[in-house]
């Protein structure tokens, strides 16, 4: 898969294409049937397929920082890696900013998909609307194309039980601790990668050492103690995992993930790990000592070793 960050490349190595665009928020079933219908429809035409990404999300761009916008399911890196994992040719990585936002709906279809990828096909659900103020909608696009030379095809819908999958919906899904149903939506476990950083040290002075990795999102999905399998290499761990804000022992406001993980000792630092959730234990809880704080992280360890063993709640 090739990441274009500028339309002008495109250009350069291909002269038409079929094309889809959206966030592709946690890549879920829903997305991954648009994305089988690029495929094919690229194939019909002999032509490569593109996703068209924006970056940063736009409700992200005008809430501004720390504003209430979705959580991100998934960071771009998680989401290029799903994506090329499903065979697409080309991703358009735009930079979502002020110029791109101004851009009217016409010069949005003129400027970036006939001169910029001379589209052949435009795979986009009906509600989509595009260019300044949303101006742009599912009935321009067809006229337009009908003027210009592209076919507009209607994205297939996904439902589970009459209920149509997406990233919304997973969101509620993650905060209720509904992790089955969602490894079932998504087509795999949710999870979250990321370096292990160093941190203040305090689990290991309570005797429980975490490592710490930033979720690297504005706003994070996910809020308390979970019971995890931590991913190294192609080894499992069960861990305790705290997500969310520390609000005993942090002011920052910092959005902060820390595992600890059961039975092991090693030294992570600088190593990229995956954290798989399985089963929420708590939410996030505010203490009035650390002494309060170490014995409830020694009932959540012991309530995560339960789990994991089946012997909880019999």
């Amino acid at each position: 898969m090739i990441i274009i960050k500028e339309l002008n490349r495109f250009s350069q190595i291909e002269q038409s294409c079929v094309a889809t665009i959206g966030k592709f928020d946690g890549v879920h079933l829903g997305h991954q049937l648009i994305l089988d219908q690029l495929k094919q429809r690229a194939e019909q035409l002999k032509l490569p397929s593109v996703v068209i990404l924006m970056e940063p999300h736009p409700e992200e761009f005008f809430a501004g920082v720390g504003a209430s916008c979705p959580a991100r399911l998934t960071i771009l890196q998680e989401k290029l890696e799903l994506l090329e994992s499903f065979g697409i040719d080309y991703v358009l990585q735009l930079t979502f900013d002020k110029a791109l936002s101004e851009l009217s709906a016409e010069d949005y279809i003129k400027d970036m998909l006939v001169d910029g990828l001379g589209i052949a096909s435009f795979i986009v659900g009906s509600d989509f609307r595009f260019g300044y103020k949303r101006q742009g909608n599912y009935k321009l696009l067809q006229a337009k194309g009908q003027e210009l030379g592209f076919e507009v095809i209607e994205t297939a819908v996904y439902e589970r039980n009459g209920q149509r999958i997406s990233s919304t919906f997973i969101r509620e899904q993650l905060a209720q601790g509904n992790f089955a149903l969602v490894e079932q939506l998504l087509g795999r476990p949710y999870s979250i990668t990321g370096v292990v950083v160093k941190g203040r040290q305090l689990g290991a002075d309570l005797g429980f050492p975490t490592c710490n990795i930033n979720p690297q999102r504005q706003k994070i999905p996910l809020h308390g103690v979970y019971a995890c399998e931590v991913r190294l290499n192609d080894c499992f761990k069960q861990a305790a995992v705290n997500i969310g804000y520390r609000p005993t022992i942090s002011e920052d406001g910092d959005a902060l993930l820390e595992a600890h993980i059961l039975d092991f000792d090693k030294d992570l630092y600088g190593k990229s790990i995956e954290i798989i959730f399985r089963h929420k234990i708590r939410e996030e809880i505010k203490f009035d000592s650390l002494d309060a704080l170490k014995q409830q992280i020694e009932s959540d360890v012991k309530q995560v070793r339960e789990l994991f063993s089946g012997t909880a709640n019999e």
